[in-house]
């Protein structure tokens, strides 16, 4: 079964206000006759940030300073912004420690065991890279020959402790409550390609890279720069205060809808469904974001006050800050011929402009954002009752003033007095930040220890208003309401298999998109119907679905990122192992593997398949290429050492690599079982023994280790 890499890591809550509010996902299309961004070309590529740099040295150096700029790099003091006094981790679930220490330059995480204090099992990794800009988090990454993996430690630095330091260690998001992978959670494409310029994966692997950047660049916002430098190279030179340079994208100079879907790229962080044939690599500014995935989040009545770390664009959009503004700059400038022609609307850099960081901005800068709109000029004196609205975009001033929008008329908001209902002493307490409570901090519902501000603007919401009951109601897609019915179904498959594996109606609910009441249905939507019988536990309805479909394995031909047909291949293998097909299993194990070499988990079983099969020097040599690529990978040491125990009997070599597996995973049952067969061989009778009494400790329903440890003690 896939792993559940991403299993707990996220628990969305999206108020049902949401799904009802009128979306500005309305695709304006741009007139026929207009340039195309040269960006958009395939023939365009990316150069880098250091060319960029050549020309826009002030912006560079002002861009590396902020949360984007510094979002991923390599392992250093300079990075770290974590704090190492009593830097200790402890998870009583699993009774592991985890100790965060650096020797020299180079950075180190310790595992451990304690049996009253001794130290019972350890085992050290060096931390390859650091994730987060240290506003909110420090994560931490692993890379061992290219394949990249969390490690179970991160600083939260928001964190103040009782003793006044502020920032503390903890289980990362998704290890928390017993679900701590350790060192095994893979970093794939999806989540890689959000903290960094594109990395470079290996075709056929989950998390292997051959190359990473460091942090995002200039590219992910304004495209690929090839063009752009081979212009001004040549000498042509565009004055983009009177015209748009179409050699490369300033987003802000789009449609409002392609400029939302540039931060929503990644500030929308949900259940992602890939377009046929697309992968995270495809999305470039000046596209719409919905040509190539459709953005899931789950809907639920209940508490309008959660909201998860990267879900600032859906928030502000429920804002009616927002939703006015923009009815506003259309209804101005119906056919958007204005060179910014949502300039004088909200958006996101109607707050944050992505060349500063938020930490050098003063509050006073988003609070006159909120008074552009919001203020009334010193010399005005509002009408009677208008001290009674709260803000809202369509707030009424005296004749003449009209509605101001957000970057309009500067110097009249820097005098400008604060329109605003609110009680005088909060007011004064705050020091009349309107962000402070119409757009509260909140604690995030993914990331323990970390509180972000809440991008839904609206009027301050009483505790005792909110409501705490929540009931699902349906997926949303955030992105493209237009979503058609494969991406639909497929966002409920999702949903199951990463976030809440035990909603069974999640399954259910993606049924109804996936028709099989005929062979043409059925080869249409087969990969779809066959994941949602392999997550049903259903084998037997999945080999029924591929005795159905007479050219199976030219379905499953293709190579991608997502390795989908590989998947898919594996899942009909698994079926078939379970319905004793051993001869059928192993041809789509082979096939898995075929299309995607650099997965453990698909050679792992290919070669369990083929020692069944009596094939054992093709076992071998799968499990020593498991090896050789990610030593770290437990489970092929155990099968190995099985395969060295039955072929060559060589009950000493076997037991080494038991060993080996044990220090990797100390809880991994089969090395621990098979272990205890080669000490009774060994003529270490007692360790054998103590070592069953750990495994049904772990496990006290291993019926194979009760009954060989209830032998050992009748003799």
């Amino acid at each position: 079964m896939k792993l559940k890499i991403s299993s707990r890591l996220f628990y969305f809550l999206l108020p049902l206000v949401y799904y009802f509010f009128p979306s500005c996902s309305n695709q304006s299309k741009q007139e026929s006759s207009s340039p195309q961004y040269a960006s958009l070309s395939d023939s365009t590529h990316y150069v880098g940030i250091n060319n960029c740099r050549q020309c826009h040295e002030d912006k560079y150096q002002s861009y590396i300073r902020t949360g984007m700029g510094l979002s991923f790099d390599s392992a250093s003091h300079k990075k770290s912004s974590a704090k190492f006094d009593h830097a200790l981790v402890y998870d009583h679930f699993k009774d592991f420690y985890y100790k965060p220490y650096w020797s020299g330059d180079s950075f180190y995480l310790k595992e451990y065991r304690l049996e009253g204090r001794d130290t019972i099992y350890q085992r050290t990794e060096h931390i390859s890279y650091i994730v987060g800009s240290g506003q909110h988090t420090n994560s931490h990454m692993m890379n061992v020959n290219g394949y990249v993996t969390q490690v179970p430690a991160t600083f939260y630095t928001q964190t103040r402790l009782p003793d006044g330091q502020e920032g503390t260690w903890d289980l990362p998001p998704g290890f928390e409550n017993g679900f701590n992978s350790r060192f095994s959670r893979p970093i794939e494409l999806e989540c890689m390609s959000c903290h960094n310029a594109y990395p470079k994966i290996v075709l056929g692997s989950e998390n292997k890279y051959e190359s990473i950047p460091n942090g995002i660049d200039c590219e992910r916002c304004h495209g690929p720069g090839s063009e752009h430098v081979k212009q001004k190279q040549a000498g042509n030179i565009v004055d983009v205060g009177k015209e748009i340079d179409y050699s490369i994208v300033n987003p802000a100079k789009l449609p409002i809808e392609l400029q939302l879907d540039v931060c929503q790229r990644c500030h929308v962080q949900g259940n992602a469904v890939l377009k046929e044939g697309k992968s995270f690599y495809d999305f470039r500014p000046g596209m719409k974001l919905s040509e190539v995935m459709d953005v899931y989040m789950p809907v639920y009545k209940g508490d309008e006050s959660e909201h998860i770390m990267a879900s600032h664009a859906e928030r502000m959009k429920m804002s009616q800050c927002f939703i006015q503004s923009i009815k506003k700059a259309e209804a101005t400038n119906p056919n958007k011929s204005a060179l910014f022609p949502y300039k004088n609307a909200m958006t996101c850099v109607t707050c944050h402009n992505p060349h500063i960081s938020v930490k050098e901005t003063g509050a006073e800068y988003f609070n006159d954002a909120c008074k552009s709109c919001h203020g009334a000029g010193p010399s005005q004196t509002l009408p009677e009752g208008e001290r009674s609205k709260t803000a809202g975009p369509s707030l009424t001033l005296p004749e003449g003033k009209g509605t101001q929008t957000a970057n309009s008329q500067k110097n009249e908001v820097a005098s400008s007095r604060l329109v605003c209902s609110g009680d005088e002493d909060l007011r004064k307490s705050v020091n009349d930040n309107c962000v402070s409570c119409h757009m509260p901090k909140n604690g995030t519902i993914d990331i323990p220890h970390v509180t972000t501000t809440d991008h839904y603007i609206r009027r301050p919401v009483k505790a005792e208003d909110v409501k705490k009951i929540k009931e699902f109601v349906t997926l949303a897609c955030i992105t493209n309401p237009a979503a058609d019915r494969v991406s639909r179904g497929v966002a409920f498959l999702n949903y199951f298999e990463k976030f809440e594996p035990n909603s069974f109606y999640l399954l259910d609910s993606a049924r109804k998109y996936f028709p099989d009441g005929s062979d043409e249905e059925i080869k249409a939507n087969f990969k779809n119907l066959l994941r949602l019988a392999y997550l049903k536990n259903d084998p037997g309805l999945v080999m029924q679905y591929a005795e159905r479909v007479h050219d199976v394995f030219s379905m499953l031909s293709k190579k991608s990122f997502s390795n989908e047909d590989a998947w898919t291949s594996y899942r009909i293998g698994e079926s078939y192992v379970a319905g004793e097909n051993k001869d059928r299993a192993i041809n789509y194990f082979q096939n898995a593997v075929d299309l995607a070499p650099f997965n453990p988990d698909f050679r792992n079983k290919l070669a369990q398949s083929q020692f069944e099969m009596g094939r054992h020097e093709d076992a071998r040599k799968n499990l020593e290429f498991i090896i050789k690529e990610n030593p770290r990978y437990a489970s092929a040491y155990v099968s190995l050492g099985y395969l060295i125990l039955s072929v060559d009997h060589d009950f000493k070599r076997a037991d080494s690599f038991y060993d080996v597996a044990l220090s990797l995973d100390p809880e991994n049952e089969q090395a621990m079982y098979n272990k205890a067969g080669t000490l009774m061989y060994l003529e270490r009778k007692q360790e054998g023994i103590n070592l069953l009494k750990r495994l049904l400790k772990k496990n006290p329903g291993h019926a194979q280790g009760k009954a060989f440890l209830g032998s050992l003690l009748a003799k």
